[in-house]
């Protein structure tokens, strides 16, 4: 009998990704988390502004996955959403919850001038993320000039924290952005007191390498500089690279980066806050507890009217089901050693128990007996050799899945004398389920005679009806 190695993950995985982290990073082990969800991700054209009860439920989630940070929403955008903005600022100290809010506004006083009203109803400052465009291309579009774009900064960062509001500074579109721009953006808005800045990926442009080299340039500047200004990252999924971008910008060592549930946003979306937190944690950079991850991502989707895709990582209702024979018994074997995180690990890079999901074998036209025994036993039904052959034969003849229900009608239909299933076992069924062999073949029998006399009579009446006319 093979001997496990070791049991730790180093004995059974040989983790290439480790060299990475050797190599070039420098992550920062207190990196914090700021939630778009109910912010950036509305701006999805495919999903619905939740009401306020689920936005309250979805805040309340966020901050059991100890998220650190939530984007309420752009106060200066209308009445309802400054409403929200401070019935959830509310909500938070009411509840006492440890995550704080923030919210989008434009680098203009009029913007400002809501959060702080906000503010002073529920009594503690919300932080502004003061929001302006920084790429020559959008700069072109918008006739702006360099010089305009610096007085709307600092007058801006100056109105919110002469009120007692605290700043981050925004540049959309740094990932387009030329180094003279940004560091004149920047330097502006750090003295006019922010305490933070943003880079922004906003159309989804950049690439890993881009990501790394970008913030290295920003890093040197805030050193040369000689400010302690912390450092947060916004992707875009445009180009399908948020999560290995925004791991590139976390390799550097910044202090915060943002997202969203299931990657919701304008065009293809954000970066996924779920996939982000499964990453970041199998990276051992976070230990957040990520049991009601599912449950913040369903929630969520019910929320906004989005629907999950089957094959959606971590949260998808296929994301740790196999139907496959070669996979499907290898977990199998994993499990007969007794050994739950080998069986766990053998198929899948990520483990179902950290989010609190369990490993599934289905049974389909790619698998084995094993997949057939494995299902019947989860299932409290006894394996024998012919009920197996008969579901394994007509898993072979179809060309999908089989469900649950129709692998219950092959039990029945080829069961012994008498079929007994304690009720609890099967999730549709609410009743125990008592088949009769000999009552099966009765009906059997009526049917066929049914069958035959159905025949015979439209035989009879085709007869009557090409009876020729007498003339």
């Amino acid at each position: 009998m093979a001997v496990r190695p070791n049991k730790s993950e180093q004995g059974l995985i040989y983790d290439w990704n480790i060299y990475q982290q050797t190599v070039q990073s420098r992550y920062n082990f207190d990196l914090e988390l700021d939630d778009e969800t109910l912010r950036d991700g509305l701006q999805s054209p495919s999903v619905r502004n939740p009401s306020i009860d689920d936005k309250i439920k979805i805040l309340h989630l966020m901050d059991k996955l100890e998220i650190h940070a939530a984007d309420l929403g752009l106060p200066a955008s209308g009445p309802r959403a400054k409403a929200d903005i401070a019935r959830l600022a509310q909500e938070i100290s009411t509840c006492k919850m440890k995550i704080r809010p923030n919210c989008a506004v434009r680098t203009l006083v009029q913007d400002i001038i809501p959060l702080i009203e906000i503010s002073e109803q529920v009594g503690y400052p919300i932080e502004a993320a003061v929001f302006i465009g920084s790429s020559p291309i959008r700069i072109y579009a918008e006739e702006w000039t360099l010089g305009q774009m610096l007085k709307y900064t600092e007058e801006s960062v100056e109105f919110a924290v002469k009120h007692g509001i605290p700043v981050m500074y925004v540049t959309e579109d740094t990932t387009r952005a030329h180094p003279r721009t940004i560091k004149k953006l920047y330097s502006t808005a750090i003295n006019a007191g922010a305490y933070r800045i943003c880079v922004c990926d906003t159309v989804g442009h950049s690439t890993p390498i881009g990501v790394f080299y970008l913030l290295r340039y920003i890093h040197k500047m805030l050193k040369d500089m000689n400010v302690k200004v912390k450092v947060d990252w916004h992707g875009h999924s445009d180009r399908g690279c948020s999560i290995p971008n925004t791991m590139s910008a976390v390799s550097t060592g910044v202090d915060r980066v943002h997202a969203t549930a299931l990657g919701i946003g304008e065009r293809v979306g954000n970066t996924p806050m779920d996939l982000l937190m499964i990453n970041l944690k199998l990276e051992g950079i976070i230990k957040h507890d990520l049991r009601r991850l599912t449950e913040y991502c369903r929630c969520v989707a019910n929320a906004v009217g989005y629907q999950i895709p089957p094959n959606y990582p971590v949260v998808g209702s296929d994301a740790f089901k196999t139907a496959t024979g070669v996979h499907a018994a290898a977990i199998i074997k994993a499990e007969r050693k007794g050994d739950a995180w080998l069986a766990d690990r053998v198929y899948s890079g990520v483990p179902a128990e950290m989010v609190g999901q369990k490993q599934n074998i289905e049974i389909g036209f790619m698998s084995g007996l094993s997949n057939v025994v494995y299902w019947l036993k989860k299932k409290g039904i006894k394996p024998d050799e012919h009920l197996v052959d008969e579901i394994f034969k007509t898993a072979k003849t179809h060309n999908r899945v089989l469900t649950e229900e129709e692998i219950m009608q092959i039990v029945k239909f080829n069961s012994g004398d008498e079929m007994h299933i304690q009720p609890g076992l099967l999730k549709n069924l609410d009743k125990e389920i008592r088949i009769s062999k000999n009552r099966r073949t009765k009906a059997l029998k009526e049917a066929r005679v049914k069958s035959a006399f159905a025949k015979k009579k439209a035989k009879a009446s085709q007869k009557l009806a090409i009876k020729p006319l007498n003339k």
